[in-house]
């Protein structure tokens, strides 16, 4: 009886965690069904485990996405993130499956509930989704607007490059690249104003000595005169 409490005080304080956007990221034990997405895709796969990173941490942008843009209700996405302890980035793909569908978002994760042991390419499939389709694609290029308004970097495949075009395929590392040249530029500027500066502080030391220089030479000039002066006073007295 004492292990039947515990558990179900263990379960209470996973859903009051999820609930508030507490502790992190979530591991596979955390969710219900655990974390093995089997879409059929490598890329979806590998996204749909970073939106898990995204909605564990960052749950009200994640929540707002489904809700505003997958017409998910705000309470079914939050009853599946919390009592439910679904992995967010099952969350994301159910609704994303709905929204292609035309479908509730609660009609696809009763399926998703009952059929989850058979994973989501085939879950997909059953619904009229097939992985390589054209419709599958679709659900692949939603993952990109959803990234740009969650401000997080995606990398897309040669599958999506066609969509678009001019985009880069890795942009962390185009970000990487550019910071180098940037801090590569920051170093030739302080090198170039360092070189500068010694420059105008050596013209300006040869300046001087240059001045005591000609001071130097002045002044013997003028006790010249002086000695001339004394030698006439010398020859008006005699």
């Amino acid at each position: 009886m004492a292990m039947t409490w515990k558990a179900r005080l263990g379960a209470m304080l996973v859903a009051a965690a999820a609930t508030l956007g507490l502790g992190g990221t979530a591991s596979a034990q955390d969710y219900t069904f655990g974390w093995n997405p089997r879409s059929g895709d490598v890329w979806v796969d590998t996204w749909l485990t970073d939106v898990n990173r995204y909605g564990a941490r960052y749950r009200d942008p994640f929540v707002d996405e489904m809700v505003r843009y997958y017409g998910a209700p705000r309470e079914l996405v939050n009853e599946l993130l919390g009592e439910r302890r679904w992995a967010p980035g099952d969350v994301y793909f159910a609704c994303s499956i709905a929204s292609a569908l035309g479908r509730p978002c609660r009609y696809v994760a009763d399926m998703w509930e009952r059929d989850h042991a058979l994973g989501w390419g085939e879950v997909a499939k059953n619904l009229g989704i097939k992985p390589g389709s054209t419709e599958f694609h679709q659900l692949k290029k939603g993952f990109v607007p959803s990234y740009d308004r969650w401000g997080r970097d995606i990398t897309i495949d040669a599958d999506l490059a066609r969509d678009f075009p001019g985009r880069p395929r890795d942009p962390g590392k185009v970000k990487a690249a550019q910071a180098n040249k940037h801090h590569a530029d920051n170093g030739k500027a302080a090198t170039h104003g360092n070189a500068k500066n010694g420059s105008a502080g050596k013209a300006k030391g040869n300046a001087g000595s240059k001045g005591a220089a000609g001071k130097s030479d002045a002044q013997p000039k003028g006790q010249g005169n002086g000695n001339q002066d004394a030698k006439g006073q010398g020859k008006g007295k005699g």
